[in-house]
């Protein structure tokens, strides 16, 4: 684990030492979510809540990627995710099933197999955070739009520079 935050610190200070500066965006310094693409989110959604000694979670299938707006590496997507999201303290726990093609997550599935997809930080000002990571050579993956409508979420494709996915969650204004 200490290699891992060594070298952590040493490709984020190696990056704004060439021109980055830090986002702006006070949000991003928290931790939403921690998130695991499995094969079986029911199953393995069920062993977690064991290990933590909670209820299983309700479990849901996303919109079509149509309906949400789902971009995937700059084209429209159809994938959509069977997701169970338990609440571990301060951070959610979330596992997601890939269902159809054309996902981060799927892609994730058919090259790591199952693991730790993504950490998720909600911002304010989408357009800001990844313009920051942009700067750093890491550009936006997949994006879309929250099965409500009340938010969006941008996936950036950080897994070189940070050994995992970083996922952008933003909230609409309250109308």
């Amino acid at each position: 684990m200490r290699n891992y935050l060594l070298l952590g610190a040493m490709i984020i200070g190696g990056m704004f030492l060439h021109g980055s500066s830090y986002p702006s965006d006070p949000e991003l310094k928290k931790v939403m979510q921690v998130a695991f693409v499995c094969r079986d989110v029911e199953a393995t959604s069920k062993r977690w809540a064991a290990v933590l000694g909670v209820d299983p979670p309700k479990i849901w299938l996303t919109h079509p990627g149509p309906e949400v707006k789902m971009i995937y590496r700059g084209r429209p997507s159809e994938g959509r995710a069977k997701i169970a999201i338990i609440n571990a303290g301060q951070v959610d726990l979330e596992f997601l099933e890939p269902v159809g093609e054309n996902s981060s997550w799927k892609d994730y599935l058919d090259t790591k197999g199952e693991g730790v997809q993504h950490i998720a930080f909600k911002v304010q000002d989408v357009a800001k955070a990844t313009d920051f990571f942009k700067q750093m050579g890491m550009g936006v993956v997949h994006q879309g739009r929250f099965d409500d409508d009340d938010g969006s979420y941008t996936y950036i494709d950080s897994r070189d520079q940070l050994l995992v996915n970083v996922e952008l969650l933003h909230d609409d204004p309250k109308k």
